[in-house]
């Protein structure tokens, strides 16, 4: 008998000896199978400018890729479409009034809590690599090399743990390069974050040489709105960032140096940090144009029509070779076991105007620079795939790679986990309108102060501080928002509605005293 109740308990305590091996097996690849986190941001990369968004105007085939074998978010936006501000509220998941960075002025307080710290925290290896502009020196990475202010497309300056060097070659091969030494130097035994940010497309638009002839004949569909006259709509009569009425300059901006002595910026030399080589091949390019330029000078609305061209060129050259460095890291995720385990993210720090109401730039909260591109990539696992059409915002990225890499989202964070949309739950309702604020004026674009809303159908603004304007938007009916209908009498029930939608947001995100910016 004693002998039975012997082996009973030598057979209970091999068993709970196995069971316990077989939980610490569990745990242990729970821990390793965290996800890897590669964070790829452009800067002003329109909507339409991708092709799984689009296709009308260019082909960007490893971008779609990302599209192809994860999600396509077709209701992705900004809080406030300007740089600095950006990516200051996809760090802190916070709204600019919050995080402090309400312009491109402001340096951001890099003492504040952001995801990379979280995940740092967590024991994710972080770096960042690329574009950074947020003034004071990057936190929360245990690896970072970043361009200097806006930086150089060509042979860029870096700046690597606090020293600054030169580097040969285009900025955004450069960039890449850097990530994918990085990825081969890592602890491989901890989970990665990278955020690899790039430069490009940002004005002024700079190809790299090898782009520079496929680019040169193409032309592109002039906007319906190109000649717009902002009838009824003061804010975007009075904006300075218009291709028509001299803001995109033909020497600084077209590169047409004919045309330096009556540019606003003087002495600018596209040329200025170039090889050799480098200025060999950007003179066999553009001289041509220029001397076709002083031959053919275009007048009127010709003269309008070829910048927009000119533009869209150098502009859409600028974002092919951020395809192809897209399509280098993916193929090295691939090649070294990586894809399985890790969210791949694509998106941009905001979009960006390509002639619509004759326009370049962003800042306003109209559609083409509130809407930004939204790729991902899911680990295996994720059920989700296709399009979401879910009302998403950059305030929600942080909360996002929180959760997926299985740590606790701050309470503090204002943006939203979207893990459940990509889990494939039917359960999930995230929000019914998304806010937005932008701050920065008087500046070089002169884009007024403003708030608003914006639903699955109607945008309500406010444009405040030198003006006291409303706009109201029906984005079904006028999807290109050239009809101002705050002002229609028909309209009052709707708008009431639509400013008690407002207020209770700003309530919620704490943005109740725009005087105070």
């Amino acid at each position: 008998m004693k002998t039975l109740n012997i082996c009973s308990l030598l057979a209970v305590f091999f068993v709970a000896l196995l069971v316990g091996c077989e939980s610490t097996k569990k745990n242990e690849t729970a821990v390793s199978t965290q996800p890897n986190i590669l964070f790829i941001m452009t800067d002003d990369h329109a909507v339409r400018a991708l092709s799984c968004y689009d296709g009308t105007i260019n082909k960007t085939p490893n971008l779609d890729r990302i599209a192809r074998d994860g999600v396509i978010f077709r209701n992705s936006f900004v809080s406030n479409s300007i740089c600095g501000p950006s990516r200051a509220v996809m760090l802190t998941g916070k709204h600019s009034h919050i995080n402090g960075q309400v312009d491109n002025k402001v340096t951001f307080d890099g003492t504040q809590q952001t995801f990379p710290k979280l995940l740092q925290k967590a024991g994710y290896q972080t770096a960042l690599v690329g574009k950074w502009h947020l003034k004071s020196d990057p936190t929360g990475f245990d690896y970072w090399n970043v361009l200097p202010g806006q930086g150089q497309y060509y042979n860029p300056d870096f700046i690597e743990m606090g020293e600054k060097k030169r580097v040969e070659g285009y900025a955004t091969t450069v960039t890449t390069d850097f990530a994918l030494n990085w990825l081969d130097k890592r602890d491989q035994k901890k989970p990665f974050c990278l955020l690899l940010h790039h430069k490009a497309p940002h004005r002024t638009w700079q190809p790299d040489t090898s782009y520079l002839a496929e680019f040169a004949n193409k032309s592109y569909p002039v906007p319906d709105n190109f000649f717009d006259k902002f009838e009824g709509r003061r804010a975007a009569a009075e904006q300075k960032l218009s291709i028509r009425e001299g803001d995109m300059d033909l020497s600084y901006d077209l590169k047409i140096e004919a045309e330096e002595a009556k540019s606003r910026f003087p002495g600018y030399k596209h040329k200025v940090r170039m090889n050799e080589a480098q200025s060999a091949a950007w003179k066999k390019h553009y001289d041509p144009i220029i001397q076709d330029f002083i031959d053919n000078t275009p007048e009127g609305d010709d003269l309008d029509i070829y910048k927009f061209q000119r533009y869209m060129r150098d502009y859409l050259a600028c974002i092919q070779s951020v395809d192809d460095n897209v399509g280098r890291v993916l193929d090295y995720l691939e090649e070294n076991g990586l894809s399985d385990n890790t969210l791949v993210v694509y998106t941009s720090d905001q979009g960006f105007y390509t002639g619509e109401h004759g326009w370049f730039d962003k800042r306003f909260i109209y559609e083409q620079s509130l809407r930004t591109p939204l790729l991902m990539r899911m680990p295996k696992g994720y059920q989700r795939k296709g399009e979401v059409k879910e009302l998403v915002q950059n305030i929600d990225y942080a909360a996002t790679f929180l959760d997926m890499a299985g740590v606790a989202v701050p309470e503090d964070i204002q943006g939203v986990s979207l893990k459940p949309l990509l889990e494939g739950r039917k359960d999930v309702d995230l929000r019914d309108a998304i806010y937005y604020h932008y701050y920065e004026f008087p500046n070089e674009h002169m884009v007024k102060r403003h708030y608003g809303i914006r639903t699955d159908r109607y945008k309500l603004i406010h444009f405040y501080n030198d003006i006291d304007d409303w706009e109201l938007y029906d984005l079904q009916t006028d999807p290109d928002e050239m009809n101002n209908i705050y002002n229609e009498a028909s309209n009052a029930t709707l708008i009431d509605e639509l400013k008690v939608k407002l207020i209770a947001l700003q309530e919620t995100y704490q943005d109740t005293d725009q005087s105070t910016y």
